[in-house]
């Protein structure tokens, strides 16, 4: 099988695009070729059946141009792509269409946002078919629309190699991510300073980019709450991101991660740092109703409704009191919980599975 796969770039140090480099993998090692068409190629480690042609312009209209120059070569060939998969920007699948739908090569778009921009609404009638994590992670109602899981790589975000010491310590919380106004991070720092105020002992730390204007604002808001708090103050700390591969790691330091991130829109936003700190065997406490049953029939309770500070610092408290065979049974569940739905490996099948159904339509 020959596979184009359309992404924004291939860079496995970038803190927000570097587990696409996962999903190439684990696609190039079921394919005979794999071409990627990208912005740009830095950092990676993939396999010699992988090619590259890049689109980078200083202007979206010149990129947009340059990409299409790259991808329709591949098309006129003699050895046309089986398919070509438009990764999280759907106006890669928008402006191949013209070119790969009279040929009779099918368009597969993968995206999992809360935005559902013109983009999507004229890529999702366009698309053979529209993969997401889950149906309700895709933001527009659709026949074409299948969950297939959200691609962890469970080779790089495993267990802690030793059990941590038995006692009832003070907590240690992460949250990772950009600082955009919309994922909550807000809640999360009145929630966390009210469960201190109601006897919870331990630490918060926020870590991830702030990349446009508007997510440098919210940080400088987000300090600006820590440092005028007498409670959060030496409790709660706001960070920069970490390099991809000390991801892992710093998941693994935690006794928990919150996300308290919730889409604005019918699709929810599943947060893909939910899953890889499940995969670390991590306990996750979260506010997105599409995580329910992920979530649930557990001996701790892991959620809290979005937007309640209140019942957040109900959770974070009864987090803090539980002891830690029981955080680590949690652990435990939820990482066979990603093994059976979420690996990057069983992503891979489903979307060559999805390539193949869409060929033979």
């Amino acid at each position: 099988m020959r596979l184009v796969f359309v992404t924004q770039a291939i860079d496995a140090g970038d803190p927000n695009l570097a587990a696409t480099v996962d999903k190439v993998r684990a696609l190039a090692q079921r394919v005979d070729e794999l071409v990627v068409i990208c912005d740009r190629v830095l950092a990676h480690d993939l396999p010699a059946n992988v090619s590259f042609r890049t689109f980078g312009a200083p202007t979206r209209l010149q990129r947009g141009a340059r990409y299409v120059r790259a991808l329709a070569p591949l098309l006129l060939s003699g050895s046309r792509p089986d398919a070509i998969f438009a990764h999280m920007c759907p106006i890669y699948l928008v402006l191949a269409a013209p070119l790969a739908k009279p040929l009779g090569v099918p368009l597969v778009l993968w995206y999992t946002h809360w935005d559902n921009d013109w983009t999507l609404r004229v890529a999702t009638p366009l698309s053979s078919v529209a993969l997401s994590v889950d149906r309700r992670s895709f933001p527009l109602p659709s026949e074409k629309v299948h969950g297939i899981g959200h691609g962890i790589d469970l080779s790089r975000f495993t267990p802690r190699a030793s059990t941590p010491p038995a006692g009832n310590g003070p907590v240690r919380l992460l949250a990772l991510g950009r600082t955009e106004p919309w994922k909550g991070l807000g809640t999360l720092l009145r929630g966390f300073e009210l469960a201190v105020s109601r006897g919870l002992e331990g630490s918060l730390e926020l870590r991830g980019p702030s990349v446009n204007d508007g997510e440098r604002r919210h940080r400088a808001e987000l300090l600006e709450t820590i440092r005028s708090s007498d409670l959060l103050r030496g409790r709660a700390t706001l960070e920069e991101p970490v390099d991809r591969s000390r991801v892992p790691e710093l998941i693994r330091g935690a006794d928990a991660l919150v996300s308290p991130t919730i889409g604005r829109t019918t699709g929810g936003a599943l947060d893909k740092v939910v899953y890889e700190a499940s995969g670390c065997a991590v306990p996750v406490i979260a506010c997105n109703p599409v995580l329910e049953e992920f979530l649930g029939d557990l001996p701790l309770r892991l959620q809290f409704r979005g937007g309640d500070a209140e019942d957040l610092a109900e959770t974070l408290v009864a987090f803090s009191r539980s002891d830690r065979a029981t955080r680590e049974e949690v652990g435990r569940e939820l990482r066979r919980r990603v093994e059976g739905a979420h690996s990057v490996e069983s992503w891979a099948d489903r979307v060559l599975a999805a390539v193949r159904a869409a060929r033979r339509s």
